[in-house]
């Protein structure tokens, strides 16, 4: 009998085991159908537009046009994309109170001061990434552009996370199609990981690390696919069985650097990988979360990027007692799979 493998990140210094000896096949995931709200009690649906706050931007079509918009004392109607604050938020704005700060030898704290976010992401209660049309994409990632710009211009904020849940497993409350954007006070340890790993990288070799690992990837059999300006693949390290990263082929440190046709393009490598994964797994829950920076001191060395975690394996007690994650499914046989499919 054969060894599984211990399989170190690209540039964090993070351990995997890749279940090689004991290793699953994509389809002993496949799942039942998921379940859904009733639309009719669904607070993102057209018409309910009184049960959220309100909106900090909405796209509106408008003689073939889009407005970009904000509600006041009314609601707008006839929306393409809503974005509004949290009802229930993790962090929030900064108020009269100020913000509080405690250090002492065994305890830290301070005021979880940002914002949160919810972005809905089309009027149509089941438009998902997987199924959208690509025009509709483009402006759900235009939109992100859109709040990436505006909530890390403020000086209390440090990083700007854009992420999403699809289905409950993953963290979805509502089904309805949407995504979440969180401001911080702090940057996050695993970027600050990455943009640390980066800059030793970039000091060394005058290399970006990330255009490397690109380089490396688009000729591995960890490839999936690719288009002008962006490729997938599934990481040498992956934690999650069928995880899956997309990278811009051109250097850039966040999507705030993105061309028009990048969005686009963006947009179709996007729903193209979701839906190989809907259509492998039938619709399994996932998170997909954007590692960026828009420090213009970090724009030679870091490389932003989308990773896509498909919610298939429970993390138990080894992997939360040592840091340790085991992965059944190895990244060659997730992008394997994922090549047929697409």
């Amino acid at each position: 009998m054969g060894h599984n493998e211990l399989r170190k990140d690209y540039i964090l210094d993070r351990w995997v085991v890749i279940a090689t000896e004991r290793g699953r096949r994509p389809s002993d995931f496949v799942g039942g159908e998921r379940v859904k709200n009733r639309k009719g009690a669904c607070p993102f649906c057209p018409g309910n537009e009184h049960m959220t706050p309100p909106a900090v931007l909405i796209y509106k079509e408008s003689g073939g046009t889009i407005e970009k918009l904000k509600d006041n004392d009314f609601r707008h109607k006839n929306w393409l994309i809503r974005c509004f604050p949290n009802l229930f938020p993790a962090f929030s704005p900064p108020d009269e109170s100020g913000s509080i700060y405690h250090f002492s030898n065994f305890s830290e704290m301070m005021s979880a001061i940002g914002h949160h976010e919810v972005l809905v992401e089309s009027p149509l209660h089941d438009d998902h990434p997987s199924d959208m049309e690509i025009q509709q994409l483009a402006y759900v990632i235009e939109a992100y552009m859109d709040r990436l710009r505006e909530l890390s211009s403020k000086q209390y904020v440090k990083y700007v996370s854009i992420f999403r849940n699809h289905g409950a497993e993953a963290g979805a409350s509502l089904s309805h199609a949407h995504s979440q954007i969180i401001a911080t006070p702090l940057i996050p340890k695993i970027i600050k990981e990455e943009l640390e790993a980066s800059r030793k990288f970039w000091n060394e070799t005058g290399k970006c690390v990330f255009c490397e690992i690109i380089r490396k990837e688009s000729e591995s059999p960890r490839f999936i696919t690719e288009n002008s300006d962006f490729l997938a693949f599934a990481p040498w390290a992956s934690i999650n069985p069928m995880e899956f990263w997309l990278f811009p082929k051109r250097h850039e440190a966040s999507i705030l650097e993105m061309t028009r046709n990048e969005i686009v393009s963006f947009a179709s490598i996007l729903k193209t990988c979701l839906k190989a994964l809907k259509n492998l797994l039938n619709d399994p829950p996932y998170n997909f979360g954007f590692h960026m920076f828009t420090d213009p001191e970090t724009g030679m060395h870091y490389h932003w990027h989308l990773e896509v975690y498909p919610k298939l394996a429970t993390w138990a007690g080894f992997e939360k007692s040592t840091g340790f994650y085991i992965n059944t499914v190895s990244p060659e046989i997730a992008a394997d799979s994922l090549r047929r499919t697409i």
